[in-house]
């Protein structure tokens, strides 16, 4: 898969950069600045769509303040077995590699695309006409919570006729989180070893920690 060239990240995923640092031994609550564990909560902050890390009770409190300053990103993580996208639709999507995630924008009332690339997050400023039709016959998108939560298309495997293609609803920070990912372990023109290894073992561990949606269950 070949990149292309990176474009320009927007101020909208200034998040991403606590993800591109290397991170501290110790992560602290960014409200309260309590000692956090490895897993933990983020919120995000609306008005400058930057995650923050949060204790449990900090994201219970912030997250339901009814200035809705602060939006709680979930945890689970669902792999949509019998997604519904054909190559001609992700064609049409105009997206210029083999992986990008989708969520929708309260700010900007809108869904946005994004893809990851050595320069990190890009987000895809074509129109996508397509998306509607997508999902209408994917209901499961209509369940997608704005601006933290995302539609993560892994076409990958498919175009390297290695696996077929992978769809899931999780939340924004591991889409961030694979953004970064990619940025720190990119070399070369098509990636190098390291970071196909590192991408198939983030969604190696995706797949561990899914719970599987069929459209049965996701009520179509």
């Amino acid at each position: 898969m070949g990149m292309g060239p990176p474009q320009q990240g927007t101020d909208a995923f200034a998040g991403l950069r606590r993800f591109l640092r290397k991170r501290p031994n110790v992560e602290r609550c960014d409200l309260c600045g309590q000692q956090l564990p490895s897993t933990h909560d983020h919120l995000m902050e609306l008005s400058t769509r930057k995650l923050v890390c949060a204790c449990t009770a900090c994201a219970l409190l912030f997250s339901n303040q009814s200035t809705k300053k602060y939006r709680r990103v979930p945890r689970q993580i669902r792999f949509l077995a019998d997604f519904r996208m054909t190559d001609a639709e992700w064609d049409s999507l105009l997206i210029p590699i083999n992986m990008a995630f989708f969520f929708h924008s309260s700010a900007e009332n809108r869904v946005s695309a994004v893809y990851p690339s050595p320069a990190g997050p890009t987000e895809s400023l074509l129109s996508l006409q397509t998306w509607h039709e997508i999902a209408q016959r994917n209901p499961t998108l209509s369940s997608l919570e704005e601006d933290v939560e995302a539609l993560l298309v892994n076409r990958t495997g498919l175009a390297r006729s290695k696996s077929d293609a992978e769809y899931y609803i999780l939340p924004i920070d591991e889409c961030f989180k694979l953004t970064g990912l990619i940025r720190a372990h990119w070399t070369g023109f098509s990636g190098g070893t390291e970071v196909w290894q590192q991408i198939e073992r983030f969604f190696h561990d995706l797949r561990k920690r899914a719970v599987l949606v069929t459209m049965e269950l996701g009520g179509a």
